[in-house]
């Protein structure tokens, strides 16, 4: 890598990985914020939901903002909208205003998405764009550890709003984005055309069409298989292995352990066979390794288990955003990263009432199913998008 693309992979990195963390720290204070207003679990569960109705919407607006404006500079925004608003939290008095501040927060980390997917495949080649983005998504995985640790350190001490006034030091990332980053060549070039930016872009003929709604039910499951091992899987093997809250922390740690390995993996493999056969190796992977998760019977058998299964099912992560930014033009890119990818998020969020509903009439088996069933649906429609089969063609 050349100096200036470190500098790119490093600053998407670590925005990848501040948006995460400030979307995790709901997670661990969620219990806290029920105990201070007295609500709900359906309340409470609002919050994640208008969260990810906000990524949506940033998403789609700061993706157009970025094919219009720039990359470098939709991201520095994005960045300070989501570190406001968290501080903002410290301010909550009742939890409609942490609905709020949660919705404009969740503007702030789904506009971010598109910009760092775009930054990145302008300034890598295609034969590196694989690893380099999902080196960026690895970032999500080290702010989930982030933010267990904050958590754990900062709630017992000073509660559950001063969590999320560290969410404000991002800000200071952009000084350095600022400083060091400039508009790549080909968005300069794109916008001296003077080309306009619309979403329907997206589905301009029925092949792109049909590549982008492939794509977001693709992106879905994704996020349907990352959210459902994470929030319910440790309950869950708590009450079935007789865990502690420790020992299922350390399979949430396993796990994320293994997701970063496989994207390291993916994104190599990717730029070698192309993203049509790394894609279907890993879905199909992730359809059965799920199974690992029933025949673990202790907390060894558990933490290997959970590194398999984490390293197929999150493993393709980083690969979206290097196909989506291959598949559209510079015109629309940040725009179709961002709407695929939240789209994706917001749809997939609901997952965990589908495994929550599972787990009150059915059993474990019945989730393991389900996660295996939706894996070996995206591997069907991965098949009938042809545009991710011609990328091998033009690598």
């Amino acid at each position: 890598m050349s100096k200036y693309q470190r500098k790119v992979l490093v600053s998407t990195s670590a925005g990848i990985a501040l948006e995460n963390m400030d979307i995790m720290f709901l997670a661990f204070s969620l219990s806290s914020i029920i105990s201070t207003f007295g609500i709900s679990g359906t309340q409470a569960g609002l919050i994640a939901t208008v969260t990810n109705l906000g990524m949506l919407v940033g998403g789609i607006f700061f993706g157009l903002m970025a094919d219009k404006y720039g990359r470098v500079k939709v991201f520095s925004q994005t960045v300070i909208l989501f570190s406001i608003a968290s501080l903002l939290m410290y301010f909550a008095s009742n939890i409609y205003l942490v609905y709020l501040f949660r919705f404009i927060a969740g503007i702030g980390a789904g506009g971010e998405y598109g910009a760092c997917m775009s930054l990145i495949s302008e300034t890598f080649p295609k034969k590196h764009l694989g690893k380099a983005a999902s080196t960026a998504g690895i970032g999500a995985q080290v702010g989930a550890m982030l933010a267990a640790v904050l958590a754990s350190l900062i709630i017992p001490l000073y509660g559950w709003k001063m969590l999320y006034v560290i969410g404000v030091l991002p800000v200071i990332m952009v000084l350095f984005i600022r400083r060091d980053l400039k508009e790549p060549e080909a968005f300069e070039k794109n916008k001296a055309t003077g080309r306009k930016t619309s979403l329907l872009e997206l589905f301009a003929t029925p092949k792109i069409a049909w590549q982008t709604i492939g794509l977001s039910t693709m992106v879905t499951v994704q996020i349907a298989g990352y959210f459902g091992l994470m929030n319910w899987l440790p309950s869950i093997m708590q009450a079935r292995l007789g865990l502690s809250v420790s020992g299922s922390s350390l399979w949430m740690v396993s796990t994320i352990v293994g997701m970063s390995i496989g994207m390291m993996t993916f994104g190599t493999v990717m730029d070698k066979i192309g993203p049509r056969r790394s894609f279907a190796i890993f879905l199909i992977c992730s359809a059965l390794s799920v199974y690992l998760l029933v025949l673990a019977n202790n907390q060894w058998t558990l933490i290997a288990a959970a590194v398999v299964v984490g390293y197929f099912i999150n493993g393709m992560y980083g690969g979206y955003g290097a196909v989506i930014s291959r598949l559209y033009p510079t015109e629309v890119r940040a725009t179709a990263n961002n709407f695929i990818m939240n789209l994706g998020r917001a749809v997939g969020g609901f997952s965990s009432i589908v495994i929550g509903f599972l787990m009150d009439n059915y059993n474990l088996q019945a989730v393991i199913l389900f996660l295996s069933i939706i894996y070996l649906i995206s591997l069907t429609v991965l098949m009938t998008i042809p545009g991710v089969k011609e990328l091998r063609e033009k690598a």
